[in-house]
C-alpha cells in the first residue's frame, strides 16, 4: 500500500515540474517577444498607422468622390440652364411674330319668299304646310381676316427682317410685325428668294435688336440649340431647347396651299418647332443664329427642320446693300453622279456632277456667257471639287455656289475628257434676278 503512494507521489512531481517547465518557457518567449516589439516599437507602430490611415483615406475619398461627381452633374446641369436663360434673354427682343391679314369675302343668310322647297317632293305634290322657304347665303361685301402667322427676327438695327418665303407669299395680304414688346408694326416685303424659302421683311423704326449670324458649317450632332417663335401663331416667342439630331438632310416641305418644294442640306433637330415656328431663328448656346426654322414633319414628333445660316448670309448682305436679292451662279446644267450611275455609264468616277444638257432644246448644258462658258467649261465635263470640297452626297454644287458671294473666284477641278484640270471661275449675278 505504501509503494503506491510513493509511486503517485513521483507521478504527480513530474507533471508539476513538466507544468512548470511549459509555463517557465511561455513567459519567457513573451517577454523576449515583448522586447523585440519594444525595440522594434516604431517601425511597427508606423507599419499599422500606415495601413490605417490609408485604409480611411481610401473610404474618404470614396465620399468624396461621389460627392464630387453630384456637385459636377448639378453644376453641368445648371451651368447648360444658365446658358439657355441668358442666350433666350439676350434673342428674344430680336425674335418677331408676323401676322397675316387680308381681305375675305363677308356671307350673310337670306330668305327669299319666291323659293320654296317642298322636302318630299312629289309624293305630296301642293299639300299645304310641307312647303318651305330655305335659308340662302350671298356675298355681302369683304372683311379683313387674319388667316395665318409665322415668326422671324430682325437681321438688322433698321428693321430688316429674316423670315421664311411662304409666311409672306401672298401678294394681296397684309403683314403685320409684333415685336417683343407688344407693338404693332406694318411691314412690307423687300425681296423673296426665287431659290430658299426665305424672304426679307421690313418695318419702319431704328434701333432694334438684331441677332448675330454664326457659321452654321460648324454644326456638331448632339449640339444643343434653341428654336424661337410664334408656336401654332398663337403662343408668341415660345423657346424649345434641342439638339441637331441630324445634318445636310434633303426634304420636300408643302404649305398649305398644296405648294411644295425640295430643300436640301436643311438641319434636323430635336426641339420643337411647330406651324408658327416658320421663319424664326435656331440657335447655338452663344446666341448667334445657326438656322432659319422652316418645316415640321407631319405625323411624328421631335423632327423639325432649319435652313442652314449659311446659304442665307450671301441673300441677307445682297438685301442690305442692293435693296434685293441677287444670287451668284456658275451657269452649267448637271447631273449627279453616284456609284450606280458611274457603273451605268461607264465613267471614270463616282462622285462629282457631270455637265449635261437636258431633253429640251432651250436646256443647255452651259449657259452662253456665262461664268462656267467664260471659264471654258463644256458639255460633258465632269465637275469633281469646288475650292477643294469634293462633291458627293454631303456636299452639293448648289449649295456651295450659294453660299458664295458675287465676283469671288472659286477654283474647280475638272475631268476633262480624261484628264484632270483646274480651272478659276468668277461667279456673277444670276440673270433671272
Amino acid at each position: 500500500m505504501q509503494e503506491i503512494n510513493i509511486i503517485k507521489y513521483f507521478k504527480n512531481k513530474d507533471f508539476l515540474i513538466a507544468f512548470l517547465a511549459s509555463l517557465f518557457s511561455v513567459l519567457v518567449l513573451l517577454f523576449v517577444g515583448s522586447g523585440i516589439i519594444w525595440y522594434y516599437r516604431a517601425k511597427v507602430f508606423s507599419y499599422f498607422a500606415k495601413e490605417y490611415l490609408q485604409d480611411a483615406n481610401n473610404a474618404v475619398n470614396k465620399d468624396a468622390n461621389a460627392v464630387a461627381e453630384k456637385i459636377i452633374e448639378k453644376q453641368s446641369i445648371f451651368s447648360q440652364d444658365s446658358f439657355v436663360i441668358d442666350t433666350v434673354k439676350k434673342t428674344n427682343p430680336a425674335v418677331v411674330s408676323i401676322i397675316i391679314s387680308q381681305e375675305v369675302p363677308k356671307y350673310e343668310t337670306y330668305i327669299d319668299p319666291n323659293t320654296q322647297i317642298n322636302p318630299f317632293g312629289d309624293l305630296f305634290p301642293g299639300f299645304p304646310g310641307f312647303n318651305f322657304n330655305i335659308p340662302q347665303y350671298r356675298q355681302n361685301g369683304t372683311e379683313k381676316k387674319q388667316i395665318g402667322g409665322g415668326s422671324g427676327f430682325f437681321a438688322s438695327s433698321d428693321g430688316l427682317i429674316v423670315t421664311n418665303k411662304h409666311v409672306v407669299d401672298q401678294k394681296n395680304a397684309e403683314y403685320t410685325v409684333f415685336t417683343n414688346d407688344g407693338k404693332k408694326h406694318t411691314a412690307k416685303v423687300v425681296a423673296r428668294d426665287p431659290v430658299l424659302d426665305i424672304a426679307l421683311i421690313k418695318i419702319e423704326g431704328s434701333g432694334f435688336t438684331s441677332l448675330s449670324l454664326g457659321n452654321s458649317d460648324n454644326l456638331q450632332v448632339g449640339q444643343s440649340v434653341i428654336a424661337i417663335g410664334n408656336a401654332l401663331g398663337e403662343y408668341r416667342n415660345t423657346v424649345s431647347v434641342g439638339v441637331v439630331s441630324g445634318l445636310s438632310r434633303s426634304i420636300v416641305a408643302g404649305d398649305n396651299s398644296g405648294k411644295s418644294e425640295t430643300l436640301d442640306h436643311v438641319i434636323q433637330t430635336d426641339a420643337a418647332i411647330n406651324p408658327g415656328n416658320s421663319g424664326g431663328p435656331l440657335l447655338n448656346l452663344r446666341g448667334e443664329v445657326v438656322g432659319v426654322n422652316v418645316a415640321v414633319a407631319q405625323g411624328s414628333q421631335s423632327i423639325g427642320f432649319a435652313l442652314p445660316i449659311n446659304s442665307i448670309k450671301g441673300a441677307v448682305e445682297s438685301v442690305k446693300q442692293t435693296g434685293k436679292i441677287i444670287r451668284p451662279y456658275l451657269g452649267v446644267r448637271y447631273v449627279t453622279i453616284n456609284a450606280e450611275m458611274k457603273e451605268k455609264n461607264q465613267l471614270a468616277v463616282d462622285y462629282g456632277v457631270l455637265v449635261k444638257a437636258g431633253s429640251n432644246a432651250n436646256e443647255l448644258a452651259v449657259i452662253p456667257g456665262s461664268p462656267a462658258d467664260k471659264a471654258g467649261v463644256v458639255e460633258n465635263d465632269i465637275i469633281l471639287e469646288v475650292d477643294g470640297v469634293k462633291l458627293d452626297d454631303k456636299n452639293n454644287l448648289v449649295s456651295i455656289i450659294r453660299g458664295k458671294s458675287i465676283g469671288t473666284v472659286i477654283n474647280l477641278k475638272i475631268l476633262h475628257r480624261g484628264a484632270e484640270k483646274k480651272v478659276q471661275v468668277t461667279l456673277e449675278a444670276a440673270k433671272d434676278n
